[in-house]
């Protein structure tokens, strides 16, 4: 497969990915609000019950093997902020991995703060990547973190799928917390129900 046709199949999944997490966020406001919501939303977490950490890495691994893809195949060199976003996901995928398949739910607070830590400099990243003269010379001439080596549709980058997988990951992660803190609490509509 091209290079091109890659780099297409990438930004769509990021997209992808970026409507799960815009509606997950949206669950998880509107439930505030509207007891309908708040429902739909138990109902959809409790579907996702015992799944949430194979879902979290299969995310983890794809975004893994994505950047492995870019930089051993289309030969697309790192910069150095691409390092330090490989460096939060790469252990992601081995952990989630691990956690999903023993049912270790308490991987939670590690996964978290290593997506939050990865979604934190990709969105900086992404930044720079957007307005340059914000770059404090932290990259090198040879490989800027400022250069765009994929931009597609007019605004999907590297950085800007790291962040979208960073985002979904948290997302899981919440809602295996939501799923713990609720186990014991029967969905609405279903209370007296054997």
């Amino acid at each position: 497969m091209s290079f091109e046709a890659m780099r297409s199949f990438f930004s769509l999944l990021a997209i992808l990915v970026d409507l799960a997490v815009v509606a997950g966020v949206a669950l998880l406001v509107g439930s505030r609000f509207a007891s309908g919501i708040a429902s739909t939303r138990r109902r959809i977490e409790a579907s996702l019950y015992g799944r949430e950490l194979t879902l979290a890495f299969i995310i983890a691994a794809t975004a893994t093997l994505g950047s492995l893809y870019l930089s051993e195949i289309a030969h697309l060199e790192p910069c150095k902020f691409c390092w330090f976003q490989r460096i939060a996901m790469y252990p992601l995928a081995v952990i989630l991995g691990i956690a999903a398949w023993r049912k270790d739910r308490n991987i939670r607070i590690y996964a978290t703060t290593l997506a939050v830590v990865g979604a934190s400099i990709a969105a900086y990243h992404y930044l720079i990547q957007q307005f340059p003269t914000l770059s404090a010379g932290e990259c090198s001439v040879t490989v800027p973190c400022t250069a765009a080596y994929i931009w597609e549709f007019g605004f999907v980058s590297i950085p800007w799928m790291a962040l979208s997988a960073f985002a979904l990951i948290i997302l899981f992660m919440h809602v295996a917390r939501s799923n713990d803190h609720n186990e014991n609490t029967p969905l609405p509509g279903s209370e007296g129900t054997t």
